[in-house]
């Protein structure tokens, strides 16, 4: 069962093998880790534990330790990041291949290039999927987001229509999953899944704000799953429905007042520019164009919630960004061919993925602090490579047990 695996990182095989065969160093090691790190340990660890028994992967020629909590008895393996989960190969040797996955590069031009077969690349890259999103993202509660964005993409799995349900937040994925409709019930059950997986790791964790669109179903199921959070009404929507009705000179014009309300600092120096909006449409505008302008500013009270909650996302461009790299993966695998159970898995890889995946090198010349999603969010790495890194921060299944 993935929750009972740490996965932890070491120097090198070598250093592992030596602390296989040397218990004291490997209790030496372990110790300094869980100092630095005990996120990714059981919290009833540093009460003590014994060494328990050895597994032996004959594939891989590699021993596994167990440990045996002695507070509470539970079992747990000692995998080092540099093998896969259920032991499918070397990470070093799958990296590179699975690193191609972020462009949606096909399985079987996987196994065309590097060997195997395509259900092995298929399994082997889905197995991401399975740790909990939030933990595996998210390593201390100072780093877990407030303040939300939410929105659906709508996909296909064995051409029936299904809506791709996201959280996210600071860049990253939170949560996603896959949904049969996008009405309240479901989408409800949707952001459910977020809320459970949050607060397996974070007991206490209640949203501040969440974006969305219009979309009355998306609001209403954040309404009843957190009755305390505010709703901000993303602003750039409103923009885009005046956008397409206009053209020239007008169009200019309109968006440089409409933007100009967007711009207030304070919550009052909003809704005065939206009075002013308001009365310049009512006397100069006809059409269309009018009753869309009219209609954003008769929405103040939605867009100006974002003013209550300092660091609220006011449009929903934070989550848009992130549904537009899933849409075009999943339009490169031609949609889901399987079940939906198989298609969240897939969904759910591809989010780790992204908050795993390294910046490219133009960002990193530019701004060499900047790693990845993951280390932007949580302020450090624990390894320099993404796919390690990504193995290791789901020690336990990223959860803190």
């Amino acid at each position: 069962m993935p929750h009972q695996h740490i996965c932890l990182p070491f120097d090198s095989e070598a250093h592992y093998q030596a602390c296989v065969q040397d218990l004291t160093a490997f209790r030496q090691h372990l110790a300094k880790l869980q100092a630095a790190h005990p996120e990714l340990f059981p919290s009833s660890f540093a009460q003590g534990f014994t060494f328990h028994d050895c597994y032996r992967s004959r594939k891989l020629k590699l021993t596994l330790r167990r440990i045996k909590l002695k507070q509470t008895g539970a079992v747990f393996t000692l995998r080092p990041s540099f093998v896969m989960p259920y032991l499918v190969g070397h990470t070093n040797d799958l990296e590179r291949a699975l690193y191609l996955r972020q462009w949606g590069v096909p399985f079987a031009a996987l196994a065309y290039v590097f060997g195997r077969d395509a259900m092995f690349w298929y399994r082997a890259w889905l197995s991401l999927g399975r740790a909990n999103l939030v933990g595996t993202t998210v390593k201390s509660a100072a780093a877990m987001p407030l303040n939300l964005l939410a929105d659906e993409k709508i996909t296909w799995v064995k051409g029936q229509e299904v809506a791709v349900a996201t959280t996210a937040a600071a860049g990253c994925f939170l949560g996603v999953t896959v949904v049969a409709k996008d009405d309240t019930a479901g989408l409800q059950t949707a952001y459910d899944e977020f809320k459970q997986e949050a607060q397996q790791v974070f007991a206490d964790y209640q949203p501040r704000s969440v974006c969305t669109d219009g979309w009355a179903a998306t609001r209403e199921a954040w309404r009843n799953l957190f009755p305390q959070i505010r709703l901000v009404l993303c602003y750039l929507h409103s923009v885009l429905k005046i956008a397409a009705r206009c053209t020239g000179e007008l169009r200019h014009e309109v968006m440089t007042r409409v933007w100009t309300a967007y711009q207030a600092e304070t919550k009052a120096a909003f809704a005065q520019r939206l009075r002013r909006l308001h009365g310049w449409a009512s006397q100069g505008l006809r059409g269309a164009v009018a009753e869309m302008v009219l209609k954003l500013c008769r929405r103040r009270r939605d867009f100006s919630v974002a003013y209550d909650c300092p660091g609220a996302a006011r449009t929903s461009n934070g989550v848009d960004r992130l549904l537009n790299y899933l849409d075009r993966l999943l339009y490169a695998a031609c949609y889901g061919h399987a079940t939906t159970t198989s298609s969240r898995l897939a969904v759910r890889a591809m989010a780790l993925q992204w908050n795993f995946h390294p910046y490219g090198s133009r960002l990193r010349n530019q701004d060499r602090a900047r790693v990845s999603p993951f280390a932007d969010l949580n302020g450090f790495v624990y390894h320099d490579n993404w796919l390690h890194n990504l193995l290791i921060a789901s020690s336990m299944g990223g959860l803190k047990l």
